[in-house]
């Protein structure tokens, strides 16, 4: 109580705007909880950024925590860069509530410093924002956005030189640069207007150019079904121009819009949540494509980063897919155009994160590609590709939070290339006679069925934080002995870098970061990895499930006995809690 009150009277201090002040008086005398969870903290870079609730406090995005965590940044920059005669930044923003005025903040702070500020002069998407970094040689890139949050969040992602957000140590050491700045009237508020440039169309001709001159492997493919029918929705987001572009560019004629979600708007008016995963934020579209009778349907989150799609089973039913299928149905049409164009050469990788589905790790294998396997975060997909670049090629990689890119061109998961990828993918699949679904199941038939679930639970505030804390070492103290009626034989503890087989008791040395991450694996081979959210107030469960399937017509069959099956795991871990 102590620390968090010493906060918020400092605000009532210092170079704070009188507004400002009379919020926190207020909430000082009438929500005294409302401003712990203001004050008792200061938001920090996680896997995503800086990425909170709007509103006063150290503990929110506002124009002060905005322009600290820049004047931080910049502190940290002009370190990191000391020998170059200036430092240039690129900035873009999203849809929601305050991003603009974030965002020039920003620039504003980044030019004060002296620093040559490329400014996007609208609302542009996370990849883009990425190209350009690489593109115009910056040293550092900031998005406002909170991604696929909520309404009321917004966030600050930082990019590094390379394009990729910003890793280990630099994001520790930015936050060390951060806390220094404990009063506004250290920050360079005031721009100045001659270091800013505003960018643009130039940029999106680029980029458009760039990241679909990757996609080559099917032209006749695409000629022969320009007409497959397909309906996008940017979800009020950043997707709106530059997706149906890129549709366009690649060949499809027959791309149908749901207007109402063309509309950029923060407060999300259409939708309970502007999330792809969430089957309702894909209900408009679903709707729209019954009335036009399409073959797949697209949605992308408002910075246009994660793509959610439904394909036509073999009944006609359109059904909507997660993120695990998304990637499988993309790395195994990469691989199977890669080698039959004889382009696989020995020194080609493909990387996955910890939770996302084996089943992209078989299917390289099998073509004789290497898999890299990442902690949870696109930037240590980056990572990689920053290691590895010169030496090999980097054909695809993803995330089962429905993030998936191709090429070096974007360092992030990229939504604009993933759909057209996805429509590229369905021309192959309908010159074979097959649609994504059909192919699908091909690949089960071959590989196995793969089946994951995502089980989260919303804790929120300072005292979500401490019930988090307290289950993930509930889980290390007491590991569940068995899972979905089968015995752990294996514990992936990412904290503590360490494998343990239960079996002969012997550990294995993790090499990845430290991080706060679970894994229990049983003898039937379920996998089942137990985390923290680095951008959202929750604990996150990933059930992965895996069986032979023998005839496409048993796969309804297998996938409710899976249902089954992760409904037990469920209420074990459920009861293991309490």
């Amino acid at each position: 109580m102590e620390a968090y009150m010493k906060r918020a009277k400092s605000w009532l201090q210092g170079s704070f705007d009188e507004e400002t002040k009379e919020k926190v008086r207020h909430l000082m005398e009438s929500d005294p909880k409302e401003l712990e969870d203001c004050f008792y903290r200061n938001l920090e870079f996680g896997t995503g950024g800086l990425r909170g609730i709007m509103g006063i406090g150290t503990n929110r995005m506002n124009r002060y925590t905005v322009g600290m965590a820049t004047q931080g940044l910049a502190n940290y920059l002009k370190t990191c860069f000391a020998h170059l005669l200036q430092i240039k930044v690129a900035i873009s923003y999203d849809c929601r509530n305050m991003s603009l005025e974030f965002a020039r903040i920003t620039a504003e702070v980044f030019s004060a410093n002296g620093f040559k500020v490329y400014l996007f002069d609208a609302l542009r998407p996370t990849p883009e924002l990425s190209f350009a970094v690489r593109h115009l040689g910056c040293q550092s890139g900031v998005m406002i956005t909170a991604s696929h949050n909520p309404k009321e969040y917004n966030g600050y992602k930082a990019y590094w030189d390379d394009g990729a957000q910003v890793l280990e140590p630099h994001d520790q050491n930015i936050i060390k640069e951060v806390e220094k700045i404990v009063d506004p009237g250290q920050v360079l508020f005031k721009g100045v207007a001659h270091n800013i440039e505003m960018i643009g169309k130039e940029m999106d001709d680029i980029y458009l150019q760039s990241i679909l001159s990757l996609l080559d492997l099917s032209p006749q493919a695409i000629k022969n079904h320009s007409d497959l029918k397909i309906v996008y929705t940017p979800l009020h987001g950043t997707g709106a121009k530059l997706v149906p572009q890129a549709l366009d560019r690649l060949g499809f004629t027959s791309v149908f819009h749901v207007p109402e979600q063309d509309l950029n708007d923060g407060d999300f008016p259409t939708l309970v949540s502007p999330n792809p995963e969430d089957p309702a934020a894909l209900s408009m579209a679903l709707e729209r494509a019954e009335a036009v009778q399409a073959d797949i349907v697209m949605a992308t989150d408002p910075d246009a980063d994660r793509l959610g799609i439904a394909v036509r089973d073999e009944k006609g039913i359109l059904r909507l897919w997660n993120g695990n299928q998304t990637a499988s149905i993309l790395t195994y049409y990469l691989l199977r155009r890669w080698k039959e164009l004889g382009k696989l050469t020995g020194k080609e990788y493909i990387v996955k994160t910890i939770v996302t589905t084996d089943l992209l790790h078989q299917m390289a294998e099998s073509f004789g590609v290497l898999c890299y396997n990442v902690l949870t975060g696109f930037k240590y997909i980056a990572e990689i590709q920053r290691n590895l670049e010169g030496q090999m090629s980097f054909i695809g990689g993803g995330e089962e939070s429905y993030g998936y890119n191709v090429g070096s061109f974007v360092r992030d998961k990229d939504a604009v290339v993933s759909c057209a990828l996805v429509a590229e993918a369905a021309a192959w699949a309908a010159e074979q006679g097959k649609n994504l679904y059909k192919i699908l199941l091909d690949i089960y038939m071959e590989f196995g069925y793969f089946k994951e679930y995502l089980v989260s639970m919303t804790l929120k505030g300072k005292d979500g934080l401490a019930q988090i804390g307290a289950m993930m070492q509930s889980f290390r103290s007491r590991p569940p002995q068995t899972l979905g009626g089968s015995p752990v034989v294996l514990i992936h503890d990412y904290l503590s870098s360490e494998t343990i087989d239960l079996i002969s008791d012997l550990r294995y040395q993790i090499n990845l970061p430290e991080s706060n991450v679970l894994q229990f694996v049983t003898a039937s081979n379920t996998l089942v990895t137990v985390r923290p959210s680095g951008t959202e107030p929750k604990i996150k469960f990933y059930i992965g499930l895996k069986e032979r399937l023998e005839r496409p017509e048993d796969f309804d069959l297998q996938s409710a006995a899976f249902d089954a099956k992760r409904k037990q795991i469920e209420e074990e871990l459920f009861t293991f809690n309490h």
